[in-house]
């Protein structure tokens, strides 16, 4: 009788986990070839593949035999051309092959082995691998003994995912008090992204909008998964073999990042006007009018400014986290204060704002919203959430709502707390949507949230679209930076953020920023100094802090803080025609412009952890200082040759340095061969014109470099309206040759001349310095190179500095002798 019952309960067992864990079964018959897409029928549903390109496929499973519509949130490109795939029936599998991949579909159970055309093994599963139970659907896949993950969004706490969990899923972190909650850099998440990318050569996007969790090889170490809540088993598989290809790709399904006006790549200040939480009273329009002088009287560039909460009165539903769209009566003359910021050169000011509506003391606009239908419902009842997934409800919000605003003279908005839709908000209890509807739409809210007014200020502007947001998710990239959060000013976030930006790079966010010296607590001098030098290298320059009353504003925190603020802030600007080559490097080919060591060197384990150290851009590798006191710090060179930027010290590559950093230096270094635009000097972007391109040029072999120029305000780069100019630089065994050509493209740039910085690491002296076959005079003085054309060596800091005569309306060639 016992083994009866024990056979009987066995068998319940085995029923009820099939019950809860079904794979999509068996391949059943016959299969459906439309286009791009091949449709197959199993046992328990049906596996839709769609070839987008020769390295991409999607891939579906339908437990229903239904499948989802498209969304057009984190997907904006559904419209692929004609794939050439050739499908083969074998005995106990399919074979499915393009130009580029071949992927081995098995019949019985349903897996897929997905290969490049040489028959290299990228990826394989495991039997049983596509599951679902209860409404959870994921995924199981072989781990490959050398294989490791790089990506999935603004992590702080790791580089490298290999042996480890994570939970992708749209917040700050939970709990009090905030030392264990929202500044735990395990579980910070603002802007997580489902999209990975293996050393083997591929990669993944899991295109679901649920929580997802990823078990990287932590549970075993032979494979590892990935699955979402609910909602559809969707993922995009993409073949590189290199990550800046796989990159690409990535961004062709989910959109590029734009181009952001030129002066966007200088500084962006944000202020809470004089008076931070607690300190309401004290704000004022005067006090923004006076800080935005202030950083003109001192020379200190700045082209963006931004008022925080408080230029607004706190609503009597939602409190702090929410918008009344009503001024607070400190701010005696809005208007006023836009154009005399306006009348000083500032190109944009804009509003911080959080996504609920709420009433003040003469607007309702929560009340007007509610009646209308325009806030997503909570429990059954009107919410106080804007409803942004309603086009009409949106563009309530813009015209009764944001354009109050705007017709004063804000330019674009600080979206802030996206997170909070469906989740606990910063400052309430309050958690807004529940249910599995707002599940679903919990991360592409602060798509949606940030979509609306960069779309709007674009029109209404005239020019390039800006949003400023803290959340983001698969897709966040197209509106357009992100900034990294709400970190204290302590030195044991510095690193971490650093960390933040490097992944959410690798996940297909380029446009990215962070307060610089930290956002709450007043800060360490030395720490802002340290934090401000990364800051000035990082995509987007940003300063911002809540400390009364300091607000992270360079005077405040000591004569060296503020010299080393004035310093890189004046380099960042000098450096904006390679800032802005490398923005629309982001924008072709979704390369970011502040890149992880591992984006071009992914077979050197060497780099795999390495989160403190950087390309900015092609050329420059940045190594900021992130330890109190430390006046030196290790670094690691990657494979070549490279020069230490500020003294010409030579290092071989795949190799570790230790090199000196006093507290106003940051590391940096550029490959050999550099070649790196600057134009002059400038306090605000157009300050002057750009009439001498100086060329900053690390000899060594042969190179090229593509200088990209445009109208730096329009949408025409989108259609092709840019030049670029090609030069290149060619170190022989008796001279130095470089080479500046005409600018080509359908841009007529203006005309500049060129002057040349050249790091001369030959112990040979220059003795003739030619343009077109025509000498160039020997100069006295290198003042002289500020009027005239010629040429100077500086044999203590061995630097040959060349101007030139003609300008960018020919192709110029200098040789050295």
């Amino acid at each position: 009788m016992m083994k009866k019952l024990l056979a009987f309960a066995l068998t319940l067992i085995f029923i009820f986990s099939i019950a809860r864990a079904q794979s999509i079964g068996d391949y059943k018959y016959g299969f459906k070839k439309t286009g791009n897409t091949i449709l197959f029928s199993t046992t328990r549903g049906e596996v839709k593949f769609e070839f987008c390109t020769p390295e991409i496929f999607r891939i579906r499973s339908s437990w229903s035999g239904k499948f989802e519509a498209n969304e057009n949130l984190m997907v904006i490109n559904y419209n692929w051309p004609n794939v050439a795939v050739k499908v083969s029936d074998k005995k106990d599998h399919f074979l499915l092959t393009t130009a580029k991949l071949v992927v081995k579909l098995y019949k019985a159970p349903f897996r897929i082995d997905v290969f490049d055309a040489k028959g290299k093994l990228l990826s394989s599963e495991v039997k049983g691998a596509v599951s679902k139970e209860n409404t959870q659907v994921g995924v199981s896949k072989k781990l490959q003994a050398d294989e490791h993950f790089f990506g999935f969004g603004e992590r702080m706490d790791f580089m490298d995912r290999r042996f480890k969990k994570l939970t992708l899923n749209v917040g700050r972190g939970k709990g009090l008090p905030h030392a264990i909650g929202a500044y735990n850099i395990l579980e910070a998440n603002y802007c997580p992204v489902p999209f990975f990318m293996s050393t083997k050569g591929y990669g993944i996007f899991f295109h679901n909008s649920f929580a997802t969790e990823w078990d990287m090889g932590a549970t075993k170490k032979d494979q590892y998964s990935f699955k979402a809540a609910d909602g559809e088993l969707d993922y995009y598989f993409m073949y590189g073999p290199t990550f800046p290809a796989i990159l690409d790709h990535y961004t062709s399904i989910t959109g590029k990042s734009p181009m952001l006006p030129q002066f966007a790549l200088g500084l962006h200040a944000g202020t809470y006007s004089g008076g931070t939480w607690g300190h309401e009273a004290q704000s004022s329009d005067h006090y923004v009018v006076e800080l935005a002088r202030k950083y003109r009287s001192l020379g200190i560039p700045v082209d963006l400014l931004w008022l925080d909460s408080t230029w607004r009165l706190f609503g009597e539903n939602g409190g702090k986290g929410a918008t009344s769209f009503e001024w607070r009566e400190t701010f005696k003359d809005p208007k006023s204060m836009f154009d005399s910021i306006y009348a000083m050169n500032y190109k944009m000011v804009g509003l911080h704002l959080r996504p609920r509506f709420d009433n003040a003391k003469t607007l309702n606009l929560l009340d007007q919203a509610r009646e209308k239908g325009y806030t997503y419902p909570e429990n059954g009842k009107p919410g106080e959430f804007v409803n942004f997934f309603d086009e009409k409800a949106t563009q309530w919000w813009w015209d009764n709502g944001v354009m109050r605003v705007a017709k004063l003279g804000a330019k674009f908005l600080k979206t802030d707390e996206g997170s909070a839709f469906g989740s606990l908000a910063n400052e309430s209890e309050k958690v807004g949507p529940t249910g599995k509807d707002a599940e679903r739409l919990h991360n592409l809210f602060p798509i949606a949230y940030a979509k609306a007014p960069f779309l709007e200020f674009e029109r209404f502007n005239g020019f390039r679209g800006l949003n400023q947001t803290r959340e983001g998710y698969s897709g966040i990239q197209r509106y357009p930076y992100i900034f990294a959060g709400d970190w204290p000013s302590e030195w044991q976030y510095f690193a971490p953020v650093i960390k933040a930006g490097l992944n959410v790079g690798l996940s297909g966010v380029g446009s990215w920023a962070h307060c610089m010296g930290g956002f709450e607590h007043q800060a360490d001098p030395e720490l802002y100094i340290r934090w401000v030098q990364f800051g000035m290298f990082s995509p987007i320059a940003l300063v911002f802090g809540m400390d009364h009353p300091g607000y992270k504003e360079p005077w405040k925190y000591g004569e060296d803080a503020l010299r080393n603020f004035k310093k890189y802030d004046l380099l960042r600007y000098r450096l904006f025609p390679y800032l802005y080559t490398s923005m629309h490097q982001q924008y072709e080919a979704g390369l970011p412009m502040m890149r992880a060591l591992v984006l071009n060197h992914q077979d050197d384990e060497n780099v795999y952890e390495i989160g403190d150290q950087y390309m900015f851009g092609d050329h420059l590798m940045v190594a900021p200082v992130t330890t109190k006191g430390a006046i030196t710090r290790s670094v690691y060179l990657p494979e070549g040759t490279w020069f230490n930027y500020w003294t010409n010290q030579k290092y071989e590559g795949k190799s570790y340095h230790h090199v000196v950093a006093p507290l106003d230096t940051i590391p940096l270094f550029v490959k050999a061969g550099s070649i790196i635009p600057m134009q002059p000097e400038m306090t605000y972007s157009g300050e002057k014109p750009v009439d001498v391109i100086t060329l900053d040029v690390f000899p060594y072999g042969e190179s090229k470099y593509d200088l990209y120029e445009d109208d730096n305000l329009s949408a025409a780069y989108k259609t092709g309206n840019y030049a670029l100019t090609k030069i290149t630089s060619l170190l022989g065994a008796s001279n130095f040759t470089l080479k500046v050509a005409k600018p080509i493209g359908n841009f007529k740039t203006d005309k500049h001349k060129y002057s040349a910085k050249v790091h001369w690491n030959s112990k040979i002296v220059p003795s003739i310095v030619s343009e077109n076959g025509i000498k160039l005079k020997v100069l006295k003085t290198p003042d002289r190179l500020d009027k005239t054309e010629g040429w100077f060596y500086d044999t203590r800091n061995k630097i040959l500095w060349i101007k030139s005569a003609g300008d960018n309306s020919t192709d110029l060639s200098f040789v050295v002798n």
